[in-house]
């Protein structure tokens, strides 16, 4: 027999029936509650907090040019040989006319940071809400910091042409490994990723070879991808070789491809 729909009632995109009906629209308990906070930790308000973090990020960082993305240790002490040659990636990625964004944070982060600011190009920082870090370094001229960690690595990946990665440790083989994978399956193209530190790095690309490639688990080209090296002005050239190339534009397209609708300088669909 058919089912009695008398108690049904529509709030928004939701079809509630039987005993999920409420007896108040959502007008009422915005406007006459007065007590407790709580909703603010809820899943539909962490949505637009979500929503916002995106919206803050694409309108910050849509006209900052070309960029390329730094990573390394925030553990990283000034002073330690790892510390200058952020430093010295920093100052010459923005004398070949890049901006440089980092995680913003302190050790080989704040020193890219560093020598980009001194060296007077763009400086940016991409900030994460952490229990043991505290801000942006001094470094950064244009900063945001985010909530949500997958908001803030969409914007490394959308607004960089390609990533430098100095020796660190989870975090920076989260975005390493994210790069890879995104690049993969084509999520991003015409994407340089270069390794700084052979000493360093060396030991988990032969087990990248020897093991996983080795069994299958992924191809040649895939490690073909990346460029082990010492040498920064190595790294910056294959940086400038990849943008001269016709590498992403900063609004994440291809060549000859039409932004997504909405984006700055791109026609809108009616």
């Amino acid at each position: 027999m058919p089912r009695d729909l008398s108690g049904e009632k529509y709030r928004g995109p939701e079809v509630l029936r039987r005993d999920q009906v409420d007896g108040t629209t959502t007008d009422q308990r915005l406007l006459d509650d007065k007590g407790s906070a709580a909703w603010l930790h809820t899943d539909p308000w962490r949505v637009l907090r979500i929503q916002a973090e995106f919206v803050e990020g694409f309108g910050s960082l849509a006209e900052i040019g070309p960029a390329i993305g730094v990573f390394g240790s925030a553990r990283t002490p000034e002073g330690h040989p790892s510390y200058a040659q952020a430093e010295e990636v920093g100052r010459k990625l923005v004398a070949a006319g890049f901006a440089v964004i980092t995680g913003g944070g302190p050790g080989a982060m704040e020193a890219a940071n560093k020598g980009a600011s001194e060296a007077g190009g763009l400086s940016v920082g991409l900030g994460i809400e952490l229990p043991f870090e505290t801000g942006l370094n001094q470094w950064v001229d244009k900063g945001i910091n985010f909530r949500y960690f997958f908001a803030r690595k969409t914007m490394f990946v959308k607004y960089a042409q390609g990533f430098v990665v100095l020796p660190g440790g989870l975090g920076t083989f989260d975005e390493l490994f994210e790069a890879l994978t995104l690049a993969q399956t084509g999520k991003i193209t015409s994407f340089p990723i270069v390794l700084v530190g052979t000493t360093y790095w060396q030991g988990l690309l032969a087990w990248l070879r020897d093991t996983v490639l080795a069994d299958g688990k992924i191809s040649a080209a895939d490690l073909d991808r990346l460029t082990l090296t010492d040498d920064v002005d190595e790294a910056v050239r294959l940086m400038v070789e990849a943008s001269a190339k016709g590498g992403r534009s900063r609004q994440g397209g291809q060549p000859g491809e039409p932004g997504e609708p909405g984006e700055p300088g791109e026609p809108s669909s009616p």
